[in-house]
């Protein structure tokens, strides 16, 4: 059994996720999905004091591109929308991995509202029938009585019955308008999809899921696997070297873990300079807090020394670091994290606070290279002046040396 460092799996990681060497040419729209495929799935999340999450996990791959991209595809009927990771982003030749969730959404949690489901069961179908009548809705086409929502919690009833609906299936996102769902019909959004014919077996639903969370982490623990598409808590190692028997998974130990590592075969030729450090990370950006990269606070502490935990749904008091904060990748460490706030009026990219990681040293190449990929982004949000509000001493005057950044 080949014995890796963990920078070994670091970089296979790294060479999975997209983020090795950064983008050679421009991006072109089908990279937007070529790059969904490398991930599996996009999560989404709406919040955006910068880019909402799925347009800035593309952007850290892809650098500079039309976020409009991301929409065409799903209109196009080339991705589709479903809780897998959480609520997500798909490639549309996947939907047959998610089916057997809608078909029964008993282990779906909080995610199918079951009890909503029984209570209003007749005011669903009417909802239903309407829609096959009359054609999409959005969820914005129904008046709120009762006044202003409170968030999430205080969805108005059609909002639940519309997110029941797509919980077992029966509607799809036909398209986002203003990022807000359109939902219609199944069988109008996916006319070629018969269950009878095209429903994959559910006892082999595991295994293509594992295989494809192996070839999206590169080098993924047992007690990783779970996790990537929320499948039952548990090691799964059986099905593991199962695979490894079939030869689409290696076996390999990395130093300092117990638990059992498989490298996907795709990057078996990747192995040997990423065991010697001949292969490694030449990329510096900023992540979202909903990258695959920091998904799992464990995976990202144990690759990178790196403790991470959103902070947008706690409340102000109890932050550590702040309400959206970016992870700082560069050249396979995560470096450093930043509050950021894109000021679209003024044009004017905030890093409220910036935060080194401990041990992190400050040098010329660190700071040129945090400089420029928080520059590409500032760009790429049409907010192009860089405003430091709070940092370390040191790395504040290193990020300011360019005259075009405010300190």
């Amino acid at each position: 059994m080949k014995i890796l460092p963990i920078s070994a799996a670091r970089t296979l990681h790294l060479a999975a996720q997209g983020l090795l060497t950064p983008p050679r040419r421009k991006a072109v729209k089908a990279d937007v999905l070529d790059t969904i495929r490398r991930m599996t799935q996009l999560q989404i999340d709406t919040i955006h004091v910068v880019a909402r999450s799925p347009y800035l996990v593309l952007f850290s791959r892809l650098g500079a591109y039309p976020q409009q991209w991301l929409d065409e595809h799903l209109a196009e009927g080339e991705l589709f929308e479903y809780w897998a990771h959480e609520a997500c982003f798909l490639p549309i030749e996947d939907y047959g991995l998610l089916r057997h969730r809608m078909l029964d959404p008993s282990g779906m949690g909080w995610k199918y509202a079951a009890e909503w489901h029984a209570r209003h069961r007749a005011d669903i179908d009417t909802l239903l029938a309407q829609i096959r009548a009359t054609g999409p809705v959005r969820s914005a086409d129904f008046v709120r009585e009762t006044g202003t929502s409170h968030g999430w919690w205080d969805w108005k009833p059609e909002k639940r019955h519309l997110e029941v609906l797509f919980a077992i299936g029966q509607l799809m996102v036909a398209e986002r308008r203003n990022f807000h769902r359109v939902y219609d019909l199944t069988e109008r959004v996916l006319p070629g999809w018969d269950d009878a014919r095209d429903l994959p077996p559910a006892h082999l639903i595991t295994t293509e899921v594992l295989r494809r969370t192996c070839r999206a982490l590169g080098a993924a623990r047992a007690d990783w696997v779970a996790d990537y598409y929320r499948l039952p808590r548990r090691p799964y190692r059986d099905e593991l070297h199962a695979l490894a028997d079939a030869g689409e998974l290696i076996p390999v130990h990395v130093e300092g873990w117990k638990q059992d590592t498989f490298v996907h075969r795709d990057f078996a030729p990747l192995l040997d300079d990423a065991a010697s450090g001949k292969l490694a990370s030449t990329v510096t950006t900023v992540l979202s807090p909903f990258d695959p990269m920091v998904w799992d606070r464990k995976r990202a502490a144990a690759l990178f020394d790196f403790d991470y935990a959103i902070e947008c749904y706690t409340p102000a008091a109890k932050r550590k670091y702040g309400y959206f904060v970016l992870p700082l990748l560069s050249r396979g460490k995560l470096v450093g994290r930043v509050d950021a706030k894109a000021h679209r009026a003024q044009r004017v990219f905030e890093l409220k606070s910036l935060h080194i990681e401990p041990g992190v040293r400050l040098s010329a190449r660190l700071a040129g290279d945090l400089r420029r990929a928080l520059q590409r982004c500032a760009d790429w949000h049409g907010t192009p002046q860089l405003a430091i509000t709070s940092a370390p001493s040191a790395w504040l005057e290193a990020l300011s040396a360019d005259n075009d950044v405010q300190a």
